[in-house]
């Protein structure tokens, strides 16, 4: 019977283990203390990742409000015609520094437009403005996005 006096099946494990095999306490408390360090390190590599990612979303945050800027002064600038997404538009500004927009590049006034030119700028779909200059940039990228969304999300669909 197992519950008998002098039975030794039901003694502690720790006794049974501590006699078996010896503690290394201070290998153990080596490793506790190198996998604190591991764990810190990689914490504090986790944290400085986010801390990147937090300064460059600021960023795109900053230029996003900037963008927003500009495109909101463009469509305050006076016209005197229904401007039409994906066409081209020509900024001047008057004497009295006035901003209006023109259908009329520069070249179609043969070079001496009546006002100072600012620029020309194509209406964009989400009623953003994109610089004559950066038209090639910005269709570039709008075609990425475009082929990013068609690709198949399954490698094995193709």
């Amino acid at each position: 019977m197992p519950d008998e006096p002098g039975d030794n099946s039901r003694r502690a494990p720790t006794r049974a283990l501590s006699r078996q095999v010896p503690l290394d306490l201070v290998g153990m408390a080596g490793e506790i203390q190198s996998a604190d360090q591991t764990i810190g390190a990689m914490t504090g590599g986790k944290l400085q990742l986010i801390a990147e990612q937090i300064r460059r979303l600021q960023e795109h945050a900053r230029s996003i409000l900037e963008q927003a800027r500009i495109d909101a002064s463009l469509h305050r600038a006076s016209c005197l015609f229904r401007k039409r997404p994906g066409h081209v538009y020509h900024l001047y500004r008057r004497d009295d520094e006035a901003l209006y927009f023109s259908m009329l590049s520069p070249e179609d006034w043969r070079g001496s437009p009546p006002d100072a030119f600012e620029g020309s700028f194509r209406l964009e779909l989400d009623m953003s403005w994109t610089p004559y200059d950066r038209l090639q940039e910005r269709d570039s990228h709008d075609e990425a996005i475009r082929k990013l969304l068609e690709a198949p999300s399954d490698p094995n669909d193709s």
